[in-house]
C-alpha cells in the first residue's frame, strides 16, 4: 500500500495543536513479504487474502502500525495530547491520550480516533517486553462515534514502572481495517497480525467453534436412527451462497475480537474444502503435506455436496472426535521492536493448522445441519404427513365401506 503519514499535528480540541517531539513511525506489511529472510511456510489457504475473482485491497494492504514517542512527558501539563495523523487502509487516524485521565483519576486514558470501521490494538511499551501493556477491541467507527478506547487504560503508578524511559513514553497502535462481506466467510487479518493474535485468542476460537459444532451435533443425533430412504440426488446438496450467508450471520459478532479470528478460521477452512474438492477431481494437488481426513462435504461449482452415503456421513459427523484441544491456553505477548514477527515456526504452523481444522469442521457441520434440517428433515416430515394422510383416507374408506355393508345387511333383514 502506498502512502505516508500526514504532517498535520492534529490541531484542534483541547490539544492546542500540541504534537510531541519524536518522529512517529508508520509501517505497512504484506503477507507476501519474506520476513527476516525466511519465506512463508504456510499452505496457500493459510496466507491467501482473497479469491482470484474478487477485487479490492487485501487485508495485508489494510493493515498498518504507528509508533508515537512522547518526549519530555514529565513536562506535559495539557489535559489531552493528540498524535499526528497517520493513514492505514485508506483512512486517516490519530491517537488521543489524557495523561491524567478522561473523567477518571489516576489513570492514563487512550483512544484511537477516526470515522470508519476498524480493528485496533493500542499498546504502551515497557522497557521490559514482558510487561508491555496490550489491549484489543473491535469497533465500528462512524460519524457520531468517531473515537474508541479505554478511559482506564493504565494506572499512572504503572506508567512509571518502566513505561517512561528517559522521560519518553512510547505508544504503539496496530490498525486493521476489516472489509466485511455478507455472502461468505472473509479474511480479516494480515497474516503476521493474525499469528500474533491467535496466540492469545485461540482458546476463545475453539470454544466458539466447539459450541457451534456440539449444538448442531445434538440436532443431527435425533435423525441418526431414521432409516428412511432419502433421494440423494435431490436432498444431498445446497447452494453455497445460501449456507455461507448463514455462517457469516452466525459467527461475525460486533465488538467480539475473537469473532474476527473465527472468521479467518472459517475462511481458511472453506478454502481447504475447496482445495480438497479440486484435488479430488485431479486438477490440482494440495500444498499441505500433512494428511487430512477425507472431507465429508465437497464443493461442486456453486453447490455444497455431501461426499458419501448420508447415513454413514451422519454417524461420522456425530461420532468423529474433535482434534486434540490446545492445552497451552492464553499466551503472553513478549515481542519487542527487535524481535518483530520472528515467531517460532512450529508454533505458527500448529496454530494455523488448528485454525484451519476448526474452520473446516464448523463449515462441514453447518452444511450438514442445514441440509438435514432444511431439506431431509422437511422431506421426512412431508413423507410422514403424507403417510398419515393416506392412513386417514384408508380409515375413512374403510368406515364408508363398513357403513355400506351394515346398510346392506339391514335391507336383507327387512326383506
Amino acid at each position: 500500500m502506498a502512502g505516508s503519514p500526514s504532517d498535520d499535528c492534529g490541531a484542534g480540541g483541547s490539544s492546542n495543536g500540541i504534537c510531541q517531539s519524536g518522529k512517529p513511525l508508520t509501517e505497512w506489511k504484506s503477507s507476501e513479504q519474506v520476513e527476516n529472510g525466511t519465506p512463508s511456510i504456510s499452505p496457500s489457504y493459510w496466507d491467501t487474502d482473497e479469491n482470484d475473482n474478487e477485487s479490492g485491497k487485501k487485508p495485508s494492504e489494510l493493515f498498518g502500525k504507528f509508533t508515537w514517542r512522547i518526549e519530555k512527558i514529565s513536562q506535559v501539563n495539557k489535559r489531552e495530547l493528540r498524535s499526528i495523523v497517520f493513514e492505514v487502509g485508506g483512512y486517516k487516524w490519530y491517537i488521543l491520550i489524557y495523561p491524567q485521565g478522561c473523567d477518571v483519576h489516576n489513570h492514563l486514558s487512550l483512544f484511537l480516533c477516526v470515522a470508519n470501521p476498524d480493528k485496533l490494538r493500542p499498546a504502551v511499551v515497557n522497557k521490559d517486553p514482558k510487561k508491555s501493556k496490550y489491549s484489543d477491541t473491535l469497533h465500528w467507527f462512524w460519524k457520531k462515534e468517531h473515537d474508541w478506547g479505554w478511559k482506564k487504560f493504565m494506572e499512572l503508578s504503572q506508567v512509571l514502572d518502566g513505561f517512561v524511559v528517559n522521560d519518553t513514553l512510547v505508544i504503539k497502535a496496530q490498525v486493521q481495517v476489516i472489509r466485511e462481506k455478507k455472502s461468505r466467510p472473509f479474511r480479516c487479518f494480515d497474516c503476521t497480525y493474525r499469528r500474533e493474535l491467535v496466540r492469545v485468542y485461540l482458546t476463545s476460537v475453539e470454544q466458539i467453534c466447539r459450541h457451534s459444532i456440539e449444538e448442531r451435533r445434538g440436532k443431527l443425533g435425533k435423525l441418526i436412527e431414521d432409516k428412511v430412504r432419502w433421494s440423494r440426488n435431490h436432498l444431498s446438496r445446497e447452494k453455497t451462497e445460501v449456507i455461507l450467508k448463514e455462517v457469516v450471520k452466525q459467527f461475525f459478532i460486533e465488538k467480539e475480537v475473537a469473532s474476527t479470528l473465527v472468521m479467518d478460521s472459517l475462511y481458511s477452512g472453506l478454502n481447504m474444502l475447496e482445495s480438497q474438492s479440486i484435488s479430488k477431481k485431479g486438477r490440482a494437488k494440495l500444498l499441505d503435506t500433512e494428511e487430512t481426513p477425507d472431507p465429508m462435504v465437497s464443493i461442486d461449482k456453486d453447490m455444497f455436496v455431501l461426499a458419501d452415503d448420508m447415513l454413514l456421513l451422519l454417524e461420522r459427523a456425530i461420532l468423529e472426535p474433535f482434534p486434540p484441544k490446545d492445552e497451552k491456553g492464553r499466551q503472553n505477548r513478549t515481542k519487542d521492536e527487535n524481535s518483530g514477527e520472528d515467531f517460532n515456526k512450529n508454533a505458527i504452523e500448529r496454530d494455523e493448522r488448528r485454525l484451519t481444522e476448526l474452520g473446516r469442521r464448523c463449515v462441514e457441520i453447518f452444511v450438514f445441519a442445514h441440509i438435514f434440517s432444511k431439506k431431509i428433515e422437511v422431506a421426512h416430515q412431508e413423507a410422514v404427513a403424507y403417510k398419515k394422510q393416506e392412513e386417514l383416507i384408508r380409515e375413512e374408506e374403510a368406515a364408508c365401506q363398513a357403513e355400506i355393508e351394515q346398510k346392506t345387511r339391514r335391507i336383507n333383514i327387512c326383506e
